[in-house]
């Protein structure tokens, strides 16, 4: 498998690229402001096929560059239901935008349980709300690697006080996540990697929060 991992944009969100080396078909995880030159560059490189945009949520550090890549590569968007609003319309969430962010519609929705394939790799969604009414994380079982966008980061969660957020629901996302095996290497979406060994504090966060 092919992973990379690259922080853009004023929040330092973090892209994750996912390739399969057997068939070169690759999608990308969140779509910060500034990423996409780094994706072309990366795709070229290592002469991957960039089929699929998957957002975690919509929050803007998270969607900026997603019309842009879209019009570059082709390629399919994928949302939760409850955040494709602010996906066609960035700033209707409430969070004030730091620049103009342009639109675009999702192509596929996201849903709890879902599989997705890029070549032979698979990814099975998440819901995980809280910081948003639709963030997800997406699993790979066969890898043991979680990539967790906004809901669990190293050491601490997502904001709880952003105008959509959903406090009521994290703690019950946060207890899918610890049902996982605890060797999961941890991918979110801003700071550095862990596991889940090292978080078992998630199973009850609301102590803490």
């Amino acid at each position: 498998m092919f992973l990379e991992v690259h922080a853009s944009g004023p929040a330092d969100t973090n892209c994750i690229l996912l390739g399969c080396p057997v068939t070169k078909s690759a999608a990308l995880i969140d779509a910060p402001a500034g990423c996409l030159p780094w994706v072309t560059k990366h795709v070229k490189k290592h002469q991957l096929s960039l089929e699929k945009l998957l957002l975690t949520h919509s929050h803007w550090d998270h969607i900026a560059d997603s019309k842009a890549l879209k019009d570059h590569f082709s390629l399919d968007i994928y949302v939760h239901p409850e955040d494709a609003g602010n996906l066609e319309n960035p700033g209707s969430d409430g969070l004030p935008l730091l620049f103009d962010i342009d639109g675009v519609k999702p192509d596929h929705f996201l849903k709890d349980g879902m599989i997705l394939t890029i070549g032979s790799l698979s990814l099975q969604v998440l819901d995980t709300p809280g910081h948003t009414p639709g963030c997800v994380c997406f699993w790979l079982p066969e890898q043991k690697i979680l990539i967790s966008g906004d809901t669990l980061f190293q050491g601490t969660i997502g904001n709880l006080s952003f105008p959509t957020a959903r406090p009521s629901l994290m703690w019950s996302s946060l207890k899918k996540l610890a049902s996982l095996p605890p060797d999961t290497h941890v991918i979110p979406g801003h700071g550095p990697p862990t596991t889940l060994s090292a978080e078992s504090w998630i199973s009850h966060a609301e102590e803490f929060f």
